[in-house]
């Protein structure tokens, strides 16, 4: 059994322990407020554009004269080749948040390859991007130049060589420690560029969907091809466990976070009702126009607030494992104390029982 001295430098180890993780729990706690904060700010602008474009839809019409689809986007293939944007957090230290968005990724990829699909992998996050690194292997392009004689001019083109039925075509590390919409912006077009040209045929997104500390949920939602403009396509959603919640709120609590749904202020309330009006609005370019526009930046909007929301879970996901840790760290203190009490109450008590057995031999 360890001596007076061990108990005590390890009791000490553990209150420095202690004092860390507690301040770790505010730190996400004051984060997560931003994070919440920002992501409310957001709503509007994605709710106003989701509007125009109905607005634009209701006005325009959808076919061209060849029975085509006007917009791209909307244009539902066979699903023969798939990607998944995994969005991950990029810090540890935040219990089973990254792990949870993996394994939800991970069983879309492997029943997608069991049907024979071919599967592209882009993570945004630097957990999910050192794990399909390892595991699977980039994407290789070939760019190819062509020369055009008339007006020498030259054209260049990336083409993709296929090897595996699994293959890493992105990452974006470090993308949400700073979260900017520049930088989804550049992805999304990405995204959209090649589902235009039909290198892949749906895209899916799997993040943490964030309401409040208590409601959030693993979520799997189908970005492309888009089907109903405004409504999220949700292919799985895994809830949290009751235990999970009360966890969750207990660190809430102690952190003076509100455990509810932040309630719809009066710029959401306006942004739900811009451009529903049944009127004619005129728009100065043509609606068709406008139309092929917006849809782009509609998909941005989308990974745009995924990914707010996913900051915010991430908070809240280490705000929660930190109270906890700090928790068990204090549960191990009291452990360690009695344990030390006991050690040296019996230290005293052979010492007392080998002076009286001496003064008894005298």
């Amino acid at each position: 059994m360890a001596n007076v001295l061990d108990l005590r430098r390890r009791i000490r180890s553990v209150k420095n322990t202690r004092q860390i993780t507690k301040a770790m729990k505010m730190v996400s706690a004051a984060k997560l407020r931003r994070a919440q904060e920002r992501a409310m700010l957001a709503r509007p602008y994605a709710q106003m554009l989701t509007n125009v474009l109905q607005s634009l839809v209701r006005r325009t019409d959808m076919f061209n004269e060849n029975g085509d689809i006007m917009h791209p986007l909307l244009v539902e293939r066979e699903e023969k080749n798939i990607l998944v944007v995994v969005v991950s957090g990029d810090k540890v230290f935040a219990g089973a948040f990254n792990s949870n968005i993996i394994k939800a990724a991970q069983i879309l990829i492997d029943e997608r390859v069991a049907k024979g699909q071919n599967v592209d992998v882009e993570a945004a996050g630097r957990k999910a991007r050192d794990l399909y690194n390892r595991r699977y292997p980039r994407a290789v392009y070939e760019k190819k130049t062509e020369h055009y004689d008339n007006d020498l001019s030259t054209h260049h083109e990336s083409i993709r060589h296929r090897a595996e039925k699994i293959e890493v075509t992105g990452d974006h590390p470090g993308i949400l420690l700073k979260l900017a919409y520049d930088d989804v912006d550049d992805m999304a077009r990405d995204i959209v560029a090649r589902y235009e040209r039909a290198e892949i045929d749906a895209v899916y997104l799997v993040f943490n969907e964030f309401k409040s500390v208590i409601s959030q949920r693993i979520v799997v939602e189908k970005l492309l091809p888009i089907r109903k403009l405004g409504e999220h396509d949700i292919t799985v959603a895994d809830e949290m466990s009751l235990e999970q919640k009360e966890d969750a709120a207990h660190a809430a609590q102690e952190a003076g976070i509100s455990i509810h749904e932040p309630e719809e202020s009066v710029i959401d309330k306006e942004a739900k009702k811009f451009g529903t009006s049944e009127v004619d609005y005129i728009f100065d370019q043509a609606p068709e126009r406008l139309f092929r526009h917006l849809m782009p930046r509609y998909v941005t909007t989308q990974i745009f607030h995924a990914m707010l929301e996913s900051v915010a879970a991430e908070h809240a996901a280490r705000m929660t494992a930190m109270d906890a840790a700090t928790s068990n760290a204090g549960d191990m203190i009291d452990a360690l104390s009695l344990t030390m009490n006991r050690v040296r109450q019996a230290a005293i008590t052979k010492e007392i029982i080998e002076i009286v057995s001496g003064a008894a031999a005298l």
